[in-house]
């Protein structure tokens, strides 16, 4: 037997078996491995197995308190009313539409203005003070205004002062007023990003003879995007949920139509039906978001790029 058949044979071999045989033979699991597979198949059947009784304990006993309410059944006529219920769900889905659109164009225009206002508090030099400034009062004013007051002047403010060739529509206006908060906040997500990224990266590109814009084009702004990713996934997830309030313009979105049976039947059930759907709409972003997250967690423990 050569030294190498030695090496890869049962005494060459580490403690889990995971090396295979001499001349190729199949692998085959050391029997301490197996028995390690089995613990800890069993510890995750086990783990579940606590969720699983402890969710439905918790169930339960809610489910007991609620309905042991005084109030109950009262409650259960006013909002969870299975009829209006059955009304309610295909309008709120047409509604629902309009917040998805708002959601696509809102989103775009929010990242394009987030990364100029990002890059404008990023300028070097004392000719772009001017810039800087508005950029850090814009972020200022849009970040502390309270998003239900922003919409409320843009979509009520602007047609009364009967501008020529500006639009009135309230779906252009809300989408409009819920561009000009998300941007400031988006802006300053950028910002960090763009900040967080080491000044000797910039120097190098310099010294290789890129421009200040190709360095941060081709060298900053990448690497702060991508260590940006989960603030900004969470921030269009916050998006998603607000394009509800463009309803207090007019607009025929979910929120809207919900509004318009509750004010016919006077019962709250279609709000029940429009928050559901806008929680089954927020879950797979919310999920997805998550999974960004722990994917960029494992790969900057496992020593990879951010």
């Amino acid at each position: 037997m050569t030294v190498t058949e030695q090496e890869s044979g049962p005494e060459g071999s580490d403690d889990d078996g995971d090396m295979p045989g001499a001349g190729g033979a199949a692998y085959t699991p050391s029997p301490r491995r197996l028995e390690r597979e089995r613990h800890r198949r069993a510890r995750a059947r086990r783990a579940t197995a606590i969720a699983a009784l402890s969710t439905l304990v918790t169930g339960v006993v809610l489910y007991f308190v609620v309905v042991s309410a005084p109030g109950w059944p009262r409650t259960k006529e006013t909002f969870f009313n299975g009829q209006y219920a059955r009304e309610a769900l295909p309008k709120v889905l047409e509604g629902l539409w309009l917040n998805v659109r708002l959601l696509l164009v809102c989103g775009v225009a929010v990242l394009v203005l987030g990364m100029l206002i990002a890059v404008a508090r990023t300028l070097r030099g004392p000719v772009f003070f001017p810039l800087r400034a508005l950029a850090a009062a814009y972020t200022d004013f849009f970040r502390g205004l309270p998003l239900i007051i922003n919409l409320m002047i843009v979509v009520l403010g602007v047609p009364a002062l009967r501008l020529q060739g500006v639009t009135v529509d309230p779906v252009w206006l809300g989408g409009t007023a819920l561009t000009l908060t998300y941007s400031a906040y988006v802006a300053e997500v950028f910002r960090a990003g763009i900040e967080s990224v080491h000044p000797s990266q910039r120097a190098a590109a310099r010294s290789l003879g890129l421009s200040n814009r190709q360095a941060l084009r081709y060298v900053v702004l990448p690497q702060a995007v991508r260590r940006q990713v989960p603030p900004l996934l969470n921030d269009l997830v916050s998006l998603q949920k607000d394009t509800g309030l463009v309803s207090i313009g007019g607009a025929i979105d979910a929120v809207r139509a919900a509004d318009i049976i509750v004010g016919r039947s006077l019962n709250y059930t279609p709000y029940i039906v429009a928050g559901l759907v806008f929680v089954a709409l927020t879950i797979p972003m919310t999920r997805f978001t998550d999974w960004v997250t722990a994917r960029m967690d494992r790969r900057r423990t496992q020593g990879g790029t951010t």
